[in-house]
């Protein structure tokens, strides 16, 4: 496998699943960056699905905002991370007001580490381009930031995945 692999889908299409299968193959340490900050009752569950599905062996760390910075401190050749996932990383972003072109500044940072990662790296994101336009500002929003930074990753990975119903496309 390459340095730098990018898995995008839509919700449930199986992408975080395929990226802990991808990293479980490369038989390395790994460590899971984990970007969901928000909680309630449900998202509670949720992560607790997702931590059963990876090896206990496996170092998580929860980062919502400074994604770059962790992604520069820790890869190395005999170790692979797992970033999940950009979307909620932009979320995390919108909900601290920062403004698109600081977003989009986040984004360039996040290319920057991908393009000098020497392990190998397994981004995450959500597909935003195949939905209806939201009918309010803040829907679009969220759309165009992460459609944009979708782009700026996808350039920047070795491999393109696009997920659909748990199937991979390769694009890349």
């Amino acid at each position: 496998m390459k340095n730098v692999v990018f898995i995008v889908g839509g919700a449930r299409s199986g992408k975080s699943s395929y990226a802990v299968q991808l990293a479980r193959k490369l038989k390395q340490r790994v460590s899971f960056i984990a970007t969901c900050t928000y909680k309630d009752e449900e998202m509670d569950e949720r992560i607790a699905k997702h931590r059963r599905s990876r090896p206990a062996s496996w170092k998580v760390i929860t980062e919502g905002k400074n994604i770059a910075a962790v992604l520069q401190k820790m890869h190395s050749p005999s170790q692979t991370l797992v970033l999940d996932c950009l979307g909620l990383w932009v979320f995390n972003l919108l909900e601290d007001k920062l403004t698109d072109s600081q977003i989009e500044r986040e984004f360039k940072k996040l290319g920057e580490v991908l393009g000098k990662a020497k392990g190998t790296v397994i981004v995450v994101s959500n597909e935003v381009g195949s939905g209806l336009v939201p009918p309010y500002l803040a829907g679009r929003r969220f759309r165009d930031l992460l459609g944009r930074g979708n782009q700026i990753i996808a350039k920047k990975a070795d491999e393109v995945f696009l997920m659909q119903i748990g199937f991979p496309t390769r694009l890349k």
